[in-house]
């Protein structure tokens, strides 16, 4: 079993974590800390292998936290779950070493994903003395899909795309039932051509949308798009 650690001082986000967390095959939680302070002192105790770690917290917070983790050279990994979405707090938590990052609210099965391709991380490291460059590129470019996956149930969006316009455009293809080209999705939200097909193709590259093809009698193809009934 992979031990995991949850600092989080929201104790009802807490317990929800630590069911999510047991859920998942492989991975148990032996101890919750409601900040940071708590958190280092619990992973020098219990040296768990995985720390899920919030940024906002009383006292010490989540990123104070990951530098003396660091510092204290804990072999321990970090998987942030948190609230903070801004673009440096992310860069910090990857340039000192976090293994995923999750932005609330989320579903299980974002969490599951994580944890899961953590699992299949550790089991190639232990396994072997050395590692192969496609075996590296299965591990990393496996966690890097996480990231297009239900896009706006994570709030994780590539640079230059927008949550409320991601949310209008998928709200005004609830109500089609026939496949729409890139321009008539535009007139209906009221926006340019070029812009709403960006997300289109977003959301194509998600699985949220279904991509047709029209082949006419003269021109280019026509692209038109239809969302996936879950």
């Amino acid at each position: 079993m992979i031990s995991v650690v949850l600092i989080e001082d929201d104790l009802m986000v807490q317990e929800v974590n630590r069911q999510f967390v047991n859920r998942v095959e492989g991975f148990q939680v032996i101890g919750t800390a409601n900040n940071g302070i708590q958190g280092l002192e619990m992973i020098r105790e219990l040296r768990p292998e995985l720390a899920l770690v919030d940024v906002y917290m009383p006292d010490q917070n989540g990123l104070e936290t990951l530098y003396k983790i660091r510092k204290e050279a804990h072999k321990v990994d970090i998987i942030a779950i948190t609230a903070a979405s801004d673009i440096e707090t992310v860069r910090l938590f990857i340039q000192n070493g976090a293994f995923d990052y999750i932005v609330k609210p989320f579903k299980f099965e974002r969490i599951k994903k994580s944890l899961e391709n953590y699992r299949d991380f550790r089991l190639q490291f232990n396994e072997k003395e050395h590692i192969s460059q496609k075996e590296l590129d299965e591990i990393f470019l496996k966690a890097g899909e996480i990231e297009l996956e239900k896009a706006e149930d994570y709030g994780i969006l590539p640079k230059g795309l927008n949550q409320l316009t991601l949310e209008k455009i998928i709200e005004y293809l609830s109500h089609c039932k026939e496949p729409l080209s890139a321009e008539t999705v535009a007139e209906g939200v009221g926006l340019a051509r070029v812009t709403v097909r960006r997300y289109l193709d977003f959301l194509e590259k998600c699985g949220k949308v279904e991509l047709d093809i029209y082949y006419g009698g003269i021109g280019r193809p026509i692209n038109k798009y239809l969302l996936k009934v879950e």
